[in-house]
């Protein structure tokens, strides 16, 4: 139900653009749940808008032309991780390196990055005491480690990017 002391929500034909194209460009990065998740907020938002700006949005002329991206699917589950990455705990994951060397790990998952080939988990690693970062679809197995870190996730991925930035950031 709106609430109708709230204004009803606007926006530019720009911004409109904008938030359709960004939505389209989800389906390029190879996770179906996340591609859906965008889908039906940008269904959301379009049901909210007056009628003209939601022709707008049903009719936007700016569109992505890339192909859905083709990444190995992952072996794991996605919404585990991205809850560990939310809720600050660890996760215990077994890991097939770029050299094919298995390890069994204990991290701290901090973010997610999707590129147009790979999804990369940054996390900091309780084995090495250092941050590293994961190709997704070569971790093998994982489940809760039961440890919390909280609330150190913004402060770790702070000096990540300034370690980053120095050129002083590990390998997995």
């Amino acid at each position: 139900t709106e609430d109708p002391a709230l204004p009803p929500q606007s926006f530019s034909r720009l911004e409109i653009e904008a938030l359709v194209l960004a939505i389209s460009a989800l389906r390029s990065v190879g996770d179906a749940e996340l591609t859906a998740a965008g889908e039906g907020a940008m269904a959301r938002i379009i049901a909210t808008l007056p009628e003209s700006q939601g022709r707008h949005a049903m009719h936007a002329t700016l569109r992505l032309f890339r192909p859905e991206a083709h990444l190995p699917a992952p072996g794991i589950d996605m919404a585990l991780l991205r809850a560990a990455i939310w809720d600050e705990r660890s996760l215990l994951i077994d890991y097939l390196d770029l050299r094919e060397a298995r390890s069994r790990r204990e991290i701290w998952p901090l973010g997610l990055s999707y590129g147009e080939n790979h999804i990369m988990l940054l996390a900091h690693c309780r084995l090495r005491g250092d941050f590293r970062v994961f190709h997704v679809p070569r971790i093998q197995s994982m489940q809760p480690g039961g440890t919390s870190f909280r609330p150190r996730r913004v402060a770790l991925v702070r000096e990540y990017a300034a370690r980053h930035r120095e050129g002083q950031v590990g390998r997995p």
